[in-house]
Order: structure tokens, then sequence, then C-alpha cells
């Protein structure tokens, strides 16, 4: 029993020694969250699956439900979750282009570990699916979910079959794209910064963790964000067209272009101070691009659910073109391609 209790001690001084925090970055709290997911679902066009709006006391109570599988008391689901709610660019910058595939996604931050190990041991550390995160990937498969169910909404609706099953089945799939979503416009989300300003420090940005939480749930709290706050923000809907995936990627990257600007509003204590036009705007701009991001999300769904079904290849089948043997699969396609 003492070896078992040796070796669990220096299991849990590992990510200390390696410099990274005890314990994961949060996201979003509820209060933003709940108005993102609730500016969202309000901003529906007509012509969109409207009928989600009766779901959204539902979706904004459980908005934070995919942060409840992130305790270290339930390590299972904690292992696989926590690396959906990050995806921090700048850790794996030489791995281009992104896979569109989770698993070839893991392949590659291995081949990669593997090539810079010797010249940067430090980095080729972090070089894991934890410390590189996932987020797209948690998207888009929530995204798929929720056009599956949309399907089968329609199908129902149509034969005059009950939908209240289904109804809450799509509120639940709302949360879970909602909040990946939602943590994707979270600056500190997207970059190895999310807990403390990481390396060379040229501007003395603070190194402290608490950093996260002081924008994310402190400031938003102070200022009693809303979903009326969000929605006469929210522009005409968008991405119906193009490659969503990559959608996804270029939305992350936006958010990404905001991190220096969120630790230099910290550094001069604009996160303290309710009034602070500054951060005020922040908050806003980034709960906004989420919720619009959603908006579009949802109703591009809607959408796609609508159109008939073209034949595609298995993508599990050895057969397809793109069959990668390494992972059983082939990766799935550009919207529009074969």
């Amino acid at each position: 029993m003492g070896m078992r209790n040796s070796a669990r001690a220096a299991l849990l001084a590992v990510p200390l020694a390696l410099g990274f925090a005890a314990q994961p970055a949060s996201a979003w709290g509820p209060r933003a969250h709940a108005a993102i997911d609730r500016a969202a679902l309000a901003a529906l066009p007509d012509d969109g699956p409207v009928f989600l709006r009766a779901q959204a006391d539902f979706v904004a109570a459980m908005a934070i439900l995919p942060d409840m599988w992130r305790g270290a008391s339930e390590p299972f689901s904690k292992i696989e979750e926590d690396p959906n709610h990050g995806w921090f660019r700048e850790q794996f910058a030489g791995i281009q282009p992104i896979p569109r595939s989770r698993y070839e996604f893991v392949i590659a931050l291995l081949r990669e570990r593997d090539r810079i190990k010797a010249r940067d041991p430090e980095r080729a550390q972090r070089m894991n699916i934890r410390w590189t995160g996932t987020l797209p990937y948690a998207a888009m498969e929530a995204y798929d979910r929720l056009v599956a169910g949309l399907r089968q909404w329609r199908r129902l609706q149509g034969a005059g079959q009950e939908t209240r099953f289904i109804e809450q089945a799509l509120a639940f799939d709302v949360v879970r794209l909602g909040h990946y979503i939602g943590d994707g416009a979270m600056p500190l989300h997207v970059s190895v910064h999310h807990d403390g300003w990481q390396g060379d420090n040229p501007q003395a940005y603070t190194r402290e963790a608490s950093v996260h939480g002081r924008f994310e749930s402190e400031y938003v709290d102070r200022i009693a964000l809303s979903e009326q706050d969000i929605v006469p923000r929210i522009g005409q809907t968008g991405r119906q067209g193009g490659d969503l995936f990559d959608g996804v990627l270029a939305y992350l990257d936006q958010s990404g272009l905001s991190v220096e600007r969120l630790y230099q509003l910290d550094r001069k204590g604009a996160f303290t101070n309710p009034a602070d036009q500054d951060a005020r705007a922040m908050i806003y701009d980034r709960t906004t691009a989420a919720a619009t991001m959603l908006r579009d999300m949802l109703q591009r769904a809607w959408i796609e659910s609508g159109s008939a079904s073209k034949p595609v290849a298995n993508p599990t089948e050895t057969r397809h073109p793109r069959y990668n043997a390494d992972t059983g699969s082939a990766p799935p396609p550009m919207d529009g391609a074969d």
C-alpha cells in the first residue's frame, strides 16, 4: 500500500513538474454559457428549427453539463472529455493541414512529438492529446449528432407521430454543441497561455492561473451578462456554405487573436472594474461570436437534415480510397466532396 501511495503521489506531481496547472482550465461559467445558448436560440431565423426555442430553459440550465464530466472522481470520463474543451494552437503549429479525423490528429501528434523530442524535449512533453486539445472534433461530432436527430424529427413530424422525446434528445445535442462552441470563443481556450502566460514574457503578463476565471466567470458575473446583451449584436445568418470543419478552425483562429489583448486588459486591472468599457467590449465580442456561430450551425444542421442524402462511401470500409489502416477509417470528406 505504501508503494502504491508513493506512485500515486509521483503521478500527481508530474503536471507541476512540467509547469502545467494542477487543475484544468475551466470553461465559461454558467452565466455566460447560458446567455450564449439562449441568444443563439432566440436568433434562429423563422425558417429554422424554431421549435428548439421551447427547450431554452433546459438548454440554459444544463449549459455547463460537459464540464460536469471532467471531475477527477470520474477518471474515465475526465480523460475522454478534458481535451474537448481546448485547442492550444501554438503547441502543434507544425502540423499542417489539420487532419479531418480525430484519430488521425492523435497519430499526427505522436509523430510530431517523435520528430521534435531530441531538439525540444520540453515542448515534446506537451505534444499529447490533453495538452493540445480536440475541440473542433468535439464540435463536429456534436453537430453530426444534431443533424441525425433533426432528420428523425422531420420523419416523425411528417408521419404525424410524437416528437416530444426526440425534441428532448435534440435539446441535449444543443447543450453539447453549444458548450464546445462557447468554449471556442473564449481566447484562453485556444492558446497555450490558458492559465497564465507561458514562456518568454517581455510584457510582464501575469503567470497566475487565476486570470482564466477572472475573465470568463468573475467579470461576467460582475457585469451580469445576459442574452439581452448578446442578441442585438448577432448579425444575419451565415455559414450556410463552404466546408464546416474549416469554418470551425477559422472560428477558433479568430478567437486566438484576442489572447494578448486579454492579458493587456488583465494587466491594467480591467477585469476587476465593471465600468471598464474595453473589458465589457471583449466579453460582448466573444460571447456574441459564440452565439452567432452556434445559431449558424443550428440553422445549417436544420437545412442539412432536410436535404436528400446522397450516397456516400462508408468510412470504415477497407476499400474506401482514403481508408487509413492506422485508424480503421477514412477521414470525413470536405463538404460537397465525394
